[in-house]
Parts: structure tokens; sequence; C-alpha cells
């Protein structure tokens, strides 16, 4: 794989509620579709050159296009496939997943494992990568699509739930070597998001339990959650510009909830 590089960087400025991150590079895991693709979006309208990585070569390719942006095609579950890669982003925001559902004495061990690199060892060797010209520039963000399962546990999702419980503590760790360094580490954690991954379990619990998908949303994904309704990629989007915009030296080390409340009940 090419090494992902960043044009020169301007001055970090902005109006509020549009971050200007003109100058910046962000590179974007998962980017092909779902909640990486409307990040991708989202920070290129804010003024950032994204890179679009996924293992996808012709969805990434299309977001990049979209964006005015590079792909780069790496399959993040091959570990080999990060061995030796440079990366130079100012930016840097772990999207990428997958899930599986099944009790622990039946989880397939090569599946858990699996998980673990896209979700838990390709977000730290891409930190690896980038914090060496973060540091020397003085700026950096670090972002992670976590989770309320970060806080949360669901059964017979052991793999994911242990993941994102994993990257809370990476961050968290990422957000202590980087202070006073001008680098940040945060998470945001969604509830169930409207994306293809979500959409295949409603309609497979659809299918199993014999009911329409709409009872599946209302008395399975949602039956902890305070707001009835599936959140918008562009939802989290939004709260990924913000915590890579101005005014957000001081926020690091956080874990963002955004999940209409399930995490407060």
């Amino acid at each position: 794989m090419t090494d992902v590089a960043r044009p020169t960087a301007g001055a970090q400025s902005g109006n509020g509620r549009t971050p200007d991150l003109a100058g910046r590079t962000a590179v974007v895991t998962g980017g092909a579709g779902g909640i990486g693709r409307a990040c991708a979006l989202r920070l290129a309208a804010a003024g950032a050159h994204v890179v679009v990585l996924d293992r996808d070569a012709d969805g990434a390719s299309a977001v990049a296009a979209e964006v005015g942006g590079e792909a780069r095609v790496v399959d993040l579950g091959v570990r080999s496939a990060l061995d030796g890669i440079t990366v130079d982003a100012d930016i840097l925001l772990n999207c990428a997943g997958l899930q599986y559902v099944a009790p622990v004495e039946e989880f397939p061990v090569e599946m858990f494992a699996l998980i673990q690199r896209v979700m838990l060892e390709a977000p730290f060797r891409l930190a690896r990568a980038v914090l060496p010209g973060m540091y020397a520039r003085g700026w950096g963000r670090l972002v992670h699509i976590s989770s309320a399962h970060g806080h949360r546990a669901s059964a017979f999702k052991s793999a994911y739930v242990a993941a994102k419980h994993g990257l809370e503590g990476l961050s968290k760790v990422l957000a202590l070597e980087g202070a006073g360094r001008g680098v940040t580490s945060n998470t945001i954690c969604p509830g169930y998001v409207r994306t293809p991954l979500v959409e295949k379990q409603i309609s497979a619990q659809a299918a199993v339990h014999g009911v329409e998908e709409s009872a599946v949303l209302d008395d399975v994904l949602l039956a902890r959650t305070p707001v009835k309704r599936l959140i918008e990629p562009a939802e989290v989007a939004e709260l990924v510009a913000f915590v890579c915009g101005p005014g957000t030296a001081s926020l690091t080390g956080a874990s963002l909830s955004l999940d209409g409340g399930w995490t407060a009940s």
C-alpha cells in the first residue's frame, strides 16, 4: 500500500458551527459507507482533504470522488496490511467495524480475533503511525467511533462489546500521552445508527422471530432507548466535525454519548 500523505496544513480557524479544516488531512477508516461516508462528507465540507481508507475499492473510490479526496484500499482485518504503513494526517477517524452475534460457547474464535484486529488493533496501529507527525506539528485529532456498547453490554455480542470497551481505554491512554502536545483523543458513542450493518441486524432478527421489522426496532434494538428512532449517520458526522473543530484543545479523553438516552437509563 502506498503512503498516505498530507498537504501542507494551514492555520486552524472557524466560525462556530462550521469548523474550518482547510489545509488539514483527515484519514477516515471504513469511509466507503455508513458512518464513515457521512463523516468523510462532513469533514470535506469543513475544508479537510479526506483520505478514504476501506477494503471496498469501488466504494472508497466513489466516496473519494464525491469529496475530492483520495482512496486507499486496505483490509484492516489482515494484520500484514498495516505492516510498515506510513500515514501522515492531522485527523484520524476510526470508523471501520463489523458485527457477529452468537453465544460465547458458540462464538468462532477466528471471528472474535478478526473483530479485535479491525476494531481495536487497527486503531492502535494507525494511531501509532500518525502520532509522530501530529506531535511534530503540535496539532492532531484522534477520533474513534465507539458505541453505547463501549459502556453497556448486550448478550451474544462478546467480540463487539470487548472491542468497544478496549477502544474506550485506548482512547484515554492516547489522550494522556498527547496532552500538552496539541493532540486530543476522544470517542463518540452512538446507539443504533441507520447503517447497512444495523439494517441487516433488523432483517435478521425479524426473520428469526417471525415478526415485522418495525417490531424488532421498537421491542429489541430500541427497547432500552428513550428516543425511539435510529440515529442518522449525519448526526454522528456533526459531532465528529465539532470534536475536530476550534475550541476543542481541552476536549480530550472524553467519551461522548449520542445514544438517545440509552446509557442514561
